[in-house]
């Protein structure tokens, strides 16, 4: 099938039918004259409220509060512990400030990975408007010469946090016109809402324009649409926002839509029992077949996190109303779900191995008629007594119990997990250190499935091989991740340690993708090379550890009202 252009010719216009007059006229600013001004910044009282309207405020049986205006909604100190978090424009981090706020020299790797994240770029009209995956050119490119949606994010973040806002807008813009063009695959029309995995710019030196080439899936490896995309272009959005305090990107009539088309994909009711996402294998960073379909925990906490960045951005209209209302109940459906099916820790593990099977009814203890016979061996080894994770994935029958460390940190920063959970969550790092550290952070997911299972699990996937890629390769880029949630724990030491770890080797083997190995000791078998989300995801972690308060357009805090719908059913007390 041919592929959706967008072309420009010499006068700058855009040939394309879809285009959208407020967005464009938006595209149109001299972005760096609008720099040069503070953006337009909330009072107090509007500031406050855009963190701090918790889930109560917005309860579906309570419409003055709905239809109240966020300037009108109570400001009452709601999340106490991040209450000086906040990144004010203009603070710059890392590459621009000869001295850390700590009074120590900034590691030498900083202005390398700087200058690295700067040369990977892509412009298109004159614009910087994201970056490319890597910048090895000693491989065939693939697909790694194209700026990929989940990639950006913590290029992004870095930028934030360096005060350089203008290519997260940029990025913004450029995706949500991607997202209105009619996206189709072999005939089969994907939902509106869908945000591509990545796009690309083609220059055509004859013509003299430039051509944006979006893949929507239909290039994809197993030819799967990103589900996590929009989610993370939700989360993006509203670190820019928290970042700049500049509402006017975010209440843009296109953003608002655009927010609304992702929202409309997600909350679709149909056949489903479950408040989770149901979803193919291959539709996120683990992006080939890994078993991970069904209800992946990193799908259902960037899920969660999504939900909750919209709430905060969404406007208090009519059509704004009715997403907040679906968004509240499904929140509040989605929270009690995941803590209570997807958390395991030494007591929950006890449980299961004791469960009964063909139990019917709601008085049922085994809800999903787990056998206790399913229980993998390694999992009685690898569970500490103090600690806990989210596991991989529960359906019908099913528990898969390996340990995904972008879900488990997302779910601390979302505040899906609780105080305790979260806490719980960082033991068994400290406890398992060998295991998910080892000697390059960190395991995307552990352990690795290997012979037989491997075999029928990922399709006798070749790059998938045991200890290896997604099949618990380690990955420099969830440093980033790793270091956010220690900070939001209150365990920035954990981080520190990991970055230590990472900084003997990054720099020296050319910022790799991910390493092999059990402990991470080897350079990826077909890991490339100058990894742009690698380089920022160390400079995102440099700067956190530097400076906490950049936090705050990452991580959400605990919803106080959701807290108590954590208590099961009495059917579930043993």
């Amino acid at each position: 099938m041919s592929t959706p252009t967008v072309d420009v010719n010499q006068n700058g216009n855009v040939k394309t039918e879809d285009t959208l007059c407020t967005l464009a006229e938006y595209e149109e600013c001299d972005f760096s004259k609008l720099l040069e001004k503070p953006p337009r910044l909330l009072n107090m009282e509007r500031q406050r409220s855009l963190d701090e309207r918790s889930l109560s405020d917005l309860s579906i049986g309570i419409s003055p509060r709905l239809s109240a205006r966020a300037t009108d909604i109570n400001t009452s100190r709601i999340f106490e512990p991040l209450d000086f978090i906040c990144s004010p424009v203009g603070r710059r981090s890392g590459f621009n400030t000869p001295r850390s706020q700590t009074g120590f020299e900034p590691h030498p790797m900083v202005a390398e990975a700087w200058e690295a994240l700067r040369r990977s770029l892509v412009y298109f009209r004159g614009q910087p408007v994201g970056t490319i995956a890597a910048l090895d050119n000693s491989e065939e490119k693939l697909n790694y010469d194209q700026v990929f949606v989940r990639d950006f994010v913590p290029s992004g973040l870095a930028f934030l946090m360096n005060g350089e806002p203008e290519i997260v807008k940029n990025f913004i813009l450029k995706t949500l016109r991607l997202q209105s063009w009619e996206k189709k695959i072999d005939r089969f029309q994907l939902g509106e809402g869908v945000m591509p995995a990545s796009f690309k710019v083609l220059h055509d030196p004859v013509r003299n324009n430039e051509t944006l080439m979006a893949d929507f899936g239909e290039s994809a490896i197993g030819r799967v649409a990103p589900v996590d995309s929009g989610f993370w272009w939700i989360i993006l959005l509203r670190a820019y926002t928290k970042s700049t305090g500049d509402t006017s990107l975010a209440e843009l009539p296109e953003c608002q839509k655009g927010m609304r088309l992702i929202l409309s994909l997600c909350l679709s009711e149909g056949f489903d029992t479950f408040p989770t996402l149901l979803c193919a294998d291959g539709c996120c960073m683990i992006d080939r077949r890994m078993g991970v379909y069904g209800y992946p925990i990193e799908i259902q906490a960037l899920f969660f996190m999504a939900l909750r960045c919209a709430l905060l951005l969404l406007k208090q209209d009519d059509e704004g109303k009715e997403f907040i209302e679906r968004i509240v109940k499904r929140l509040h459906a989605l929270s009690f779900h995941m803590r209570s099916y997807f958390w395991l820790d030494l007591k929950q593990l006890n449980d299961i191995y004791r469960y009964k099977t063909e139990e019917y009814s709601h008085t049922a203890l085994n809800k999903f008629n787990v056998m206790p016979d399913s229980l993998p061996e390694w999992i009685f080894d690898f569970m500490p007594v103090r600690g806990g994770y989210f596991i991989g994935n529960v359906s019908p029958a099913r528990m898969d119990f390996r340990w995904f460390c972008l879900g488990n940190c997302i779910a601390i920063l979302s505040s899906l997990a609780t105080p305790e959970q979260s806490t719980a969550i960082m033991d068994l790092i400290e406890s398992r250190w060998e295991e998910l550290v080892g000697e390059m952070p960190l395991k995307v997911c552990y352990p690795a499935i290997e012979n037989h299972e491997w075999r029928i699990t990922t399709g006798c996937d070749p790059k998938n091989t045991r200890w290896s890629y997604h099949n618990g390769g380690s990955w420099p880029v969830l440093l980033w991740l790793l270091t956010a949630a220690c900070v939001k724990t209150g365990r920035p030491q954990i981080a520190r340690r990991a970055l230590e770890i990472a900084e003997t080797r990054l720099l020296k083997d050319n910022w790799p993708e991910y390493y092999d190995g059990k402990l991470g000791r080897y350079i990826g078998k077909q890991s490339r090379k100058v990894q742009t989300w690698s380089i920022a995801g160390y400079l995102v972690a440099k700067m956190l550890l530097e400076d906490p308060s950049h936090l705050g357009m990452i991580a959400l805090e605990e919803d106080k009202q959701m807290k108590p719908l954590l208590r099961r059913s009495n059917s579930w007390t043993l």
